[in-house]
């Protein structure tokens, strides 16, 4: 089981007691943040991860929703980032096949943008950069004439190619559960207030404060770690300065501002669009939850308070704009029925263009008062694990020499494993023949978000009464169980928006009826 509440007994000390001590605190739980503490606690280093929300509730749950190469980055030059990215993408894939899947783009020609020999010429590099693929799931990109898709009659002849679409808020999850499984103590809605270095026993004091969802007072606890772990993205830069006295950050980043829109579904089809905009940037178009079309994103510098981040008038009109160009339907502010943003802590290249501020990272370890602090600067969802890799091969070269080695990239994560069926087409017709009262699409949704782990949902199920009381939307009892005992979900914002995108399914009335629930199953606890 994963509760937070849970995982803080490990830590909680009484006053005679000296303080709890780790080899590395992780500050920040999105997804850069869960998987360095998922792969550090992997080698056998003890990992306390903290978080002053739910996981992955900022950057790391409203991005773009693809494990991509990045196929714009070729015009900046950054071949190296886009090679990684493409061979990541294939690892990925193959640690979590329910989690993410293939997903074909289609590219309209317009011939006032870029030129037939460039498109061709950047996918011909976009389809071999990142080397032999173990699958072929990753067809090579072609032509193709778009007599037959809802654009534009300006919009003769297209290019296809294929990337990952991936669910970016259980991706973090899925990390923090794996960590946790690895012996990593998680703490979500705790934040760390406070560092201390102490130069004598070269160990950092670390000040957490833990705050339930519905506590009014929260709980202050004290651990020692030998090393920290600055993973707090948007808040990467200012964290530090805000908690250690007399520190100065190395490096800075920008904070770029992404927003999307959802829409009523645009067209037919399993495919998404990639849009070239006039103003050089790309828009893409995808479907989304069956049922809707997601649209985005938009680059704006942005100097607010990340937490406070929100989409404005003038972004929704800039993303209905851009489809209005392509598309015989035209998309209007009206019919926006759910819109998010996130702030993207891009590292600070110099660069004025907010779209052409490099996606790479930087990794920052230094010391303070002779205690080893290593910051993250930078990142896309797509590299998150190559990132977390080297941060810990850093850490075990400098800090920890009797840490194991490199191992996430043979290791599927959590609702992966299969077993013992070979892969997940051959689990979801085992799982209908099992559980024969579920439908194709109810079947297909509970893999896609649980994977194997969906066999706990239905332990002693023999019916879809046997599933609890049903709230609504798709959402029984036994599954909200199951998101507050094993996925630490504490609010019917957690279940609805990050473990689950019901809220875009449901009636005004099922958010209230959730937090009846919820409150109803601690009070019975």
């Amino acid at each position: 089981m994963l509760r937070s509440r849970d995982n803080l007994q490990k830590i909680a000390r009484t006053k005679n007691d000296p303080p709890y001590r780790c080899d590395v605190l992780v500050v920040g739980g999105g997804i850069n943040g869960a998987g360095i503490a998922h792969d550090l606690a992997g080698r056998g280093v003890s990992v306390v991860l903290c978080e002053k929300n739910d996981w992955g509730s900022a950057t790391s749950s409203a991005s773009s929703k693809l494990i991509h190469g990045g196929l714009r980055y070729l015009e900046q030059y950054e071949f190296g980032l886009v090679r990684s990215s493409l061979i990541e993408r294939e690892v990925l894939y193959r640690l979590a096949p329910h989690l993410i899947k293939p997903l074909r783009f289609v590219l309209p020609h317009d011939k006032s943008l870029r030129p037939k020999w460039m498109i061709r010429a950047g996918l011909f590099l976009y389809d071999h950069l990142g080397g032999r693929q173990r699958h072929n799931v990753f067809e090579k990109s072609y032509m193709l004439p778009l007599g037959d898709h809802p654009l534009h009659d300006g919009y003769k002849t297209g290019f296809v190619y294929t990337d990952c679409w991936v669910d970016d808020a259980r991706l973090v999850l899925t990390n923090v559960m794996a960590a946790h499984e690895k012996g990593a103590v998680v703490l979500s809605r705790t934040e760390c207030r406070g560092l201390e270095a102490d130069k004598k026993t070269g160990l950092w004091k670390a000040s957490l404060f833990h705050k339930e969802a519905g506590d009014a007072r929260g709980k202050s606890y004290e651990i020692e770690a030998r090393c920290v772990v600055n993973a707090a993205g948007p808040w990467v830069e200012s964290f530090l300065p805000a908690t250690v006295k007399g520190f100065k950050p190395h490096y800075h980043v920008r904070l770029v501002k992404g927003s999307h829109i959802v829409v009523p579904r645009l067209y037919n089809g399993a495919h998404a669009y990639i849009l070239q905009n006039n103003d050089g940037r790309i828009v893409f178009v995808i479907p989304y939850e069956n049922d809707y079309t997601l649209i985005g994103t938009t680059d704006v510098a942005y100097d607010g308070d990340p937490a406070q981040v929100k989409i404005t008038k003038d972004e929704i009109s800039y993303l209905c704009d851009a489809v209005g160009r392509y598309f015989t339907t035209p998309v209007i502010p009206e019919e926006v029925v759910w819109s998010y943003s996130g702030v993207r802590p891009l590292l600070d290249d110099g660069t004025q263009n907010a779209s052409e501020v490099t996606r790479d990272y930087k990794l920052d370890l230094s010391h303070h008062k002779s205690c080893p602090l290593l910051s993250v600067y930078g990142g896309k969802l797509t590299t998150y694990r190559k990132l977390s890799e080297q941060a810990a091969d850093l850490l075990k070269e400098e800090i920890f020499p009797d840490a194991g080695g490199a191992w996430t990239a043979g290791a599927v994560l959590p609702g992966a494993d299969f077993a013992p069926v070979a892969n997940l087409e051959t689990f979801l017709k085992t799982l209908r023949r099992e559980y024969h009262w579920l439908s194709a699409d109810a079947a297909e949704q509970y893999v896609r978000r649980y994977g194997s782990r969906v066999r706990e949902i239905f332990k002693n199920c023999h019916h879809e009464n046997d599933m609890g009381a049903y709230l609504g939307a798709g959402l029984y009892a036994n599954e909200i169980d199951y998101m507050m005992d094993f996925e630490d979900a504490q609010t019917a914002e957690d279940i609805l928006w990050r473990r689950s995108k019901c809220g875009l399914h449901g009636d005004p009335e099922l958010f209230e009826k959730l937090e009846h629930y919820i409150a109803e199953k601690r009070a019975g606890e």
